[in-house]
């Protein structure tokens, strides 16, 4: 298949759980306006100011496919010399907020999924970025994918 209609399958993957995150009605396992709520709140700010700065760092290189355009250069400094994915990192931390201040499972649930989905997009975008810039491997082997020190 088409590189570039894969990358397009993936980013149509993430908007139907991205979709589904915010759009599904929230549950009743647990009180969203105490502290879960608040963290939530937190990390879903937090997690959107991330995707932005991230996506700053890319200037024209920034694409919504994961498929490097002819325009980007390989960014190695200010975020992504901690994290190889901060708009990944971010949309994650995003994620988390969303699944808390939801107040049902079904979110955490949608969560996880989503987390999965980002560690295989991202795995497959990594194979397009070494194809298009020769340095990435040194650089994906001293850098964390998404948050450093954990994952």
């Amino acid at each position: 298949m088409n590189r570039h209609i894969t990358g397009w399958l993936w980013v149509a993957g993430q908007a139907l759980l991205l979709g589904a995150l915010i759009l599904l009605p929230n549950g009743q396992a647990w009180d969203r306006s105490g502290a879960l709520g608040l963290i939530g709140n937190v990390a879903f700010v937090g997690g959107l100011l991330l995707v932005g700065i991230g996506a700053l760092r890319l200037g024209a290189g920034i694409t919504p496919s994961p498929v490097p355009n002819s325009q980007g250069q390989l960014q190695t400094t200010g975020l992504y010399r901690f994290m190889r994915h901060p708009i990944y990192s971010g949309v994650l931390i995003a994620v988390v907020g969303i699944a808390l201040r939801s107040g049902g499972w079904v979110h955490v649930a949608i969560a996880v999924v989503t987390f999965v989905y980002f560690d295989r997009k991202a795995a497959w975008e990594e194979g397009q970025l070494r194809d298009h810039y020769p340095t990435y491997g040194a650089y994906a082997a001293r850098t964390a994918k998404f948050f450093p020190g954990l994952w």
